[in-house]
């Protein structure tokens, strides 16, 4: 690629803006280039496949382009994680608990089996089993973020007294939520609406339920 076209080049931007709009325009257009391309190398190469080198190459930015806000391969990933869960895992609101459970796993199920984002985070799953430091930081960092998302749908059902006002949310996400990620991770069993839906009856029915 031509260096006077890079994306982290400011001679590279001749929009006319002034200089501080030009600036804040480059740094989201090549951050989401970068995030676009660890993305599209990790479905291709695998986890370890994936080098700061080659997201650079395929983003079209220098190596210190990536390195002003991430440390590591390892943190691109989780960032594209949490990103991509925001808008791809938003939370139904159609006003019913079970309505919301259902739509919620069933787009749980497409994001891990199918979508690029879901990829990365089976990748960011697995290499936390043998990287303390990366998990303690996926963990605290990003799935926090992802796990108080999840409880809105319960603490949703709470409020409207659909369900027990005494539920223990955590539970009851893992109730709900561990057997996708169990058949996605470890059986490689279908996880298709039947098997979700048949996971919000069943939990419906069994332990939250009000009469």
């Amino acid at each position: 690629m031509n260096s006077s076209h890079r994306l982290d080049d400011p001679a590279g931007d001749q929009d006319g803006d002034r200089p501080g709009h030009r600036a804040d325009r480059r740094s989201e257009r090549a951050r989401r280039a970068i995030l676009n391309a660890a993305d599209d190398l990790l479905v291709e190469v695998g986890y370890a496949g994936v080098t700061i080198e080659g997201i650079a190459a395929r983003a079209g930015v220098g190596k210190q382009t990536i390195y002003r806000w991430w440390s590591s391969k390892a943190d691109v990933l989780m960032d594209n994680f949490s990103t991509d869960a925001r808008s791809e895992l938003a939370l139904p609101d159609l006003g019913s608990v079970r309505e919301d459970l259902m739509t919620y796993l069933r787009q749980l199920a497409l994001f891990l089996t199918e979508a690029p984002a879901g990829a990365v985070l089976t990748a960011l799953i697995g290499q936390a089993q043998h990287d303390r430091a990366m998990a303690a930081t996926f963990r605290d960092a990003h799935l926090a973020e992802h796990r108080e998302r999840e409880r809105v749908l319960l603490r949703r059902g709470i409020v409207r007294g659909e369900l027990r006002a005494d539920l223990d949310v955590d539970a009851a996400l893992a109730e709900l939520i561990g057997p996708v990620y169990y058949r996605v991770l470890v059986t490689g069993e279908p996880v298709g609406p039947a098997f979700t839906d048949a996971l919000v009856t069943s939990f419906l029915s069994n332990r939250a339920l009000t009469a």
